[in-house]
Order: C-alpha cells, then sequence, then structure tokens
C-alpha cells in the first residue's frame, strides 16, 4: 500500500511537471479576443488549445476576424487577432513550424511561395498582437499592451515614407521591407 501511495504521488508531481497547464474553453474565448478590436470580438473566430496543446477552433466566427487564444508553452501571456484574408499566410506559418522549420527557413519558404502565387497573401492586412500579466486572483489579464502590424506585402521605405525604424516613441516604421512579408509596425508607448 505504501508503494501505491508513494507511485501515485510521483505520478502527479511528475504530470505537474511535464508542462503548463491548458486554460479551459470558456477562458481561451475570452482572453483570445482581447487582441481584436471590441467591435469586432462577439462574432470573431476563435483558435485556441485542447488538453493535449494542439491548435484547434474554440469557435467558428461570423465576421473578418480571427483569434488565437494565449499558447501555455510559451512563456508569458500574449494573443493574437488578425483580418481573415492572412488564414493562409498564418496556417502555412504554423504547418512549417510544426515540420521544425525555423524563423528564417519560414520566411525563406513562405516567400518562395508566395512568389510562385501558391501561397495566398493580401495586399493589405492587420495583425494585433496584445500582452498581459494574467491575475490569479481575478482571472482577469492586467496592463494591457496591442501592437500593431499593417501587411503591405513587397512596400518598401520609397514606396511608403515610411523610415526602417521608429523615429520617435509609438511612430510608425516599416519592417522586412521588399519582401512578401514587408509590414508597418507600430508599437504605441506603454502607459
Amino acid at each position: 500500500m505504501k508503494n501505491l501511495t508513494f507511485l501515485s504521488l510521483l505520478f502527479l508531481l511528475l504530470l505537474s511537471c511535464t508542462g503548463q497547464e491548458i486554460p479551459n474553453k470558456e477562458y481561451q474565448l475570452k482572453t483570445a479576443v482581447l487582441a481584436a478590436p471590441e467591435h469586432q470580438r462577439a462574432e470573431a473566430k476563435v483558435l485556441g488549445f485542447d488538453q493535449n496543446g494542439n491548435l484547434i477552433t474554440l469557435r467558428e466566427g461570423t465576421n473578418d476576424f480571427v483569434c488565437i487564444a494565449d499558447d501555455p508553452n510559451k512563456e508569458g501571456f500574449s494573443v493574437a487577432a488578425y483580418h481573415k484574408n492572412l488564414e493562409p499566410f498564418m496556417t502555412r506559418g504554423r504547418k512549417l513550424k510544426a515540420e521544425g522549420l525555423d524563423f528564417k527557413q519560414i520566411f525563406d519558404k513562405r516567400e518562395e511561395e508566395v512568389k510562385a502565387g501558391t501561397l495566398s497573401m493580401p495586399d493589405k492586412a492587420t495583425l494585433y498582437v496584445t500582452t498581459g500579466e494574467p491575475n490569479e486572483e481575478t482571472g482577469e489579464i492586467d496592463n494591457l499592451y496591442t501592437r500593431y502590424v499593417i501587411y503591405i506585402p513587397y512596400a518598401t521605405e520609397e514606396s511608403t515614407g515610411m523610415p526602417l525604424s521608429p523615429p520617435a516613441p509609438g511612430a510608425p516604421w516599416i519592417m522586412d521591407p521588399g519582401t512578401h512579408r514587408a509590414h508597418i509596425m507600430i508599437n504605441p508607448p506603454k502607459k
């Protein structure tokens, strides 16, 4: 009997050390939409994680937004929302990452596929990324901060007038100019 109790305790300890607990569906739905504009949240599609850590659809949407819940396997709290036209690009990135490709390999592969016309990339679309600090007592997310990524494939400093680095705190700038992933970054000053 002592051996059984010891083994049970050891199993529970190992289980608690093997990874983060996946939040329930309601919490994931509630927090994932924090990245979307407020008027888009109720009807947005929401992707989240099942109990095995696999990305799944938690809710089908009826508008133009896709929200992604915080990944429990990553440090910190971060959720995202983007226009549905970015879904092929985002899905392809997740698939390539699952195949073991690193950031540069994923970038290069998607660049190749967009140029070949085998991967759809909209001529403009917005991604919102929201971070914050989970409050264990209230279940809310404190200190929310959203940055904005406006994709404009193949845009350059010359074609947009945007500088290649922020000229002032919170000012927009262009990142990855001249590539499929060219985008305007807007990082508002933190409060």
